[in-house]
């Protein structure tokens, strides 16, 4: 499985020990706070990552604000703002790698989120109370990352800087 995102490490202090208590994809594992751009993702070579350096290349870096917590059934999210940025380079990617649509599901709407926590809606609301105090969080998206599971942990392979 391979993965790219954009990482958040500004979230890590707010979010990573739910992350690390109730997500698959946790910081123990080598995945940090981020967004996904784009999972699961084509083999890798030397062409695919021209294509991705590429793609990175005409983006900008850009500022963004985590300041509210919303819900997928069984998980809590960061939402954030502005949303439009990450939707456009998965739209750049997808163009560029059309047979891996976002999630494995061409049907599926993409919402870019910062995932906090998965579980039931008790664990949720306990994760929500504790993590709201430390918003909003400011950041910025500064790379994307090509991560690559490699066993159970994961591992980075190519860094892209945005612009």
């Amino acid at each position: 499985m391979r993965a790219v995102i954009v990482p958040i490490p500004e979230a890590a202090a707010a979010v990573d020990a739910w992350r690390e208590l109730t997500c698959e994809a946790k910081p123990s594992i080598g995945v940090p706070p981020h967004v996904t751009l784009l999972a699961p993702f084509a083999p890798i070579d030397a062409a695919v990552v021209l294509e991705l350096e590429e793609i990175f290349a005409a983006a900008t870096a850009f500022a963004l604000e985590l300041r509210r917590l919303e819900r997928f059934p069984g998980t809590l999210y960061l939402a954030p703002e502005p949303a439009r940025p990450f939707a456009l380079l998965t739209e750049a990617l997808v163009r560029r790698f059309p047979g891996y649509p976002p999630y494995g599901d061409p049907s599926l709407r993409v919402i870019p989120h910062l995932t906090v926590a998965q579980g039931d809606d008790a664990l949720l609301d306990r994760a929500e109370a504790e993590i709201t105090p430390a918003l909003p969080l400011d950041a910025i998206a500064r790379e994307a990352l090509l991560l690559e599971q490699a066993g159970h942990d994961w591992r980075l392979r190519e860094r892209f800087r945005l612009g």
